[in-house]
């Protein structure tokens, strides 16, 4: 922002007296964070939390839960945007158990209310933490697991373990090491992932099934041709067939229903789709099983809780990771500290009068005190704090001399 006010300044008739220091930006976008923090309160409307913890960043993790109202997806008509929720609660923390986890949302649910359901993933720690939580209701809070996690366990139990899909994991790994920085990069297959990876590991099958169209050419092929590096690169990839072709078969399948899912929620219309699709699926599938079991399950639950499509899906909390992932990573110490504030700024509607009331809420005192509370420490701070211990060792050494 100071360099696009100096630029302004000096090359445009706007007057500008003042530029701010880029730290003075800094504090005053944390500052909004904070704001928005401290202004969370209950509300009438009826709504669902989503409740996440962020990778390790440094050595510690942040949990994050945020807002949804319940008829956020049917004004929307798609799967909800940031705008459409509100961060209510951020705590960092360096060891996460379930047992740190519970008043954690004690607190966080203690300002904000109480939601009808709450949506995770299927983290065993986050899992006891919200059932210790829910346990300790009036009114215990039922639990929606996030169908894009399901999805992906799912896949996971039934092609993990088969030495069909290793070897293909294998030769898809040595296809794209073969391919990479040559002018055949365009066909390298998507990345697997080392975490998460079977929650998108529908892009792999529908990848899968388009080489083995181009595999299907019959007879040799031109020495040095794209065919023939092709096949160099992905020896016998067609004997795989019959494998990729169920691979393929599935993970588009799921790829449907987590579409529909995640854009109309569930109800009965949508819960009759996906169902309609996991009839598709080989009768031993464990994913048509898991996927009919959720879908029974869930279907009830938004039955008794409201007449509106349910919201299933965590995506959005994902999304604000990974904005803030793009964010932090341009220091060159990452480590969670403060920066955390910019979580609660980046959702909900931005507006002017948003940003004047937060910034009003929090002053840089307020910011200040926040960050001693809880972030004792950072990395660079320990960097700075050894190396002046050494500094001051080495002056007494110097003085005993």
């Amino acid at each position: 922002m100071p360099r696009i006010l100096e630029l302004f300044k000096s090359r445009t008739s706007y007057e500008i007296s003042w530029v701010p220091h880029f730290t003075s930006v800094i504090n005053w976008s944390l500052r909004v964070g904070l704001g928005l923090l401290n202004q969370v309160q209950t509300i009438a409307k009826p709504w669902v939390a989503i409740i996440d913890h962020s990778i390790d960043i440094g050595t510690k993790k942040v949990l994050v839960v945020l807002r949804v109202e319940m008829d956020a997806l049917s004004k929307r008509g798609s799967a909800v945007r940031l705008e459409d929720v509100e961060c209510i609660g951020l705590t960092v923390s360096d060891k996460v158990t379930g047992d740190t986890i519970l008043p954690e949302l004690e607190e966080i649910f203690a300002r904000a209310g109480n939601p009808i359901a709450i949506i995770k993933d299927a983290d065993a720690t986050l899992q006891k933490g919200v059932r210790l939580w829910s346990d300790k209701q009036e009114n215990p809070v039922p639990t929606i697991d996030d169908i894009g996690h399901t999805m992906g366990n799912a896949l996971k139990s039934q092609f993990e373990t088969m030495a069909i899909y290793k070897r293909f994991a294998a030769l898809v790994s040595h296809g794209a090491k073969c391919l990479r920085q040559t002018d055949l990069a365009f066909m390298m297959p998507p990345k697997l992932r080392s975490k998460g990876r079977f929650q998108s590991i529908g892009k792999l099958g529908q990848w899968g099934e388009k080489m083995l169209n181009v595999f299907a050419a019959r007879g040799p092929a031109k020495e040095g041709s794209q065919l023939d590096r092709l096949r160099k690169a992905f020896p016998d990839f067609s004997q795989s067939r019959a494998f990729i072709v169920q691979f393929a078969a599935t993970t588009n399948i799921v790829s449907q229903v987590m579409e529909i899912l995640k854009n109309k929620g569930l109800d009965k219309n949508s819960y009759k789709q996906c169902y309609e699709l996991s009839k598709n699926l080989p009768r031993n599938s464990k994913v048509k099983k898991r996927l009919q079991d959720w879908l029974k399950k869930n279907i009830k639950l938004q039955k008794q809780l409201v007449p509106l499509p349910l919201l299933v899906s965590s995506d959005i909390i994902e999304s604000l990771f990974g904005n803030f992932k793009h964010i932090i990573e341009r220091s060159p110490q990452a480590d969670m500290n403060r920066t955390v504030l910019l979580i609660p700024a980046l959702c909900g509607k931005r507006e002017g009068v948003v940003v004047t009331q937060a910034l009003h809420q929090a002053s840089q005192t307020d910011l200040e005190a926040w960050d001693k509370k809880h972030i004792p420490y950072t990395v660079r701070k320990k960097r700075l704090e050894f190396f002046k211990e050494i500094g001051s060792q080495n002056m007494g050494n110097t003085n005993a001399r």
